[in-house]
């Protein structure tokens, strides 16, 4: 991507929303990339008590050009340099993920954690587990996996206590917005839609619950 982008002049753009506190290559989500937005939607890593979001960048005059596109495209105010936005985070929210972020690093490590008693006890035959490089740290936002019979698999967990979601089960080209692309056959996209589910995951499961899941998960 970045050997296109430098060829092309092009800025690259980075999807952390789901990617508090994630490495690749040694470096934090949030600078492998031009600018990098964030989600503080509150069931992130990284949550605020309401809708939030940022965006992080190393460019000075990039983020320059943010904090005004952010504020009605104005820097000054009543001037008006860009067609902006009203997208301001509120200081409350600021000061709640201020005091958080200083706990994401030790609740991702449990989030991996979790994740790897997932990855190495669950045995049944049926699900296509995520895979996991071991080179990179994973915040592991959610735990998702597949199965061919999800509806039937989902009501098995029900049955048994267990709360699984479905996260995006439309996928994009089949949305309404996209209209144009609804005519689109992805036979691959739409196989994979048709069975994904994530399975619990967040820092505050006991070891008791992980291995309630993980027992219902293998009957």
């Amino acid at each position: 991507i970045w050997d296109i982008a430098r060829r092309h002049k092009l800025k690259v753009i980075e999807d952390a929303a789901q990617a508090h506190g994630a490495e690749y290559a040694g470096k934090r989500a949030g600078n492998l990339s031009d600018a990098a937005a964030f989600s503080f939607y509150p069931t992130k890593n990284l949550g605020a008590l309401g809708d939030a979001g940022a965006v992080t960048t190393n460019d000075k005059a990039l983020a320059i050009k943010i904090k005004s596109l952010r504020n009605y495209g104005s820097s000054q105010k009543y001037v008006n340099q860009y067609q902006g936005i009203n997208s301001r985070l509120d200081e409350i929210q600021a000061a709640v993920l201020n005091v958080k972020l200083k706990y994401l690093d030790s609740e991702n490590t449990r989030r991996q954690q979790i994740a790897q008693r997932y990855l190495t006890e669950i045995k049944n035959p049926n699900l296509i587990l995520p895979t996991s490089n071991t080179a990179h740290y994973d915040a592991w936002h959610l735990f998702v996996v597949r199965h061919p019979e999800r509806d039937i698999f989902m009501s098995h967990l029900a049955n048994n206590g267990i709360e699984a979601a479905i996260h995006y089960p439309t996928a994009p080209h089949k949305q309404a917005a996209l209209a144009n692309f609804n005519s689109l056959f992805l036979p691959i996209t739409e196989h994979i839609h048709r069975q994904t589910l994530s399975l619990p995951l967040n820092p505050y499961l006991t070891e008791i619950e992980v291995q309630s899941v993980i027992d219902v998960l293998n009957l």
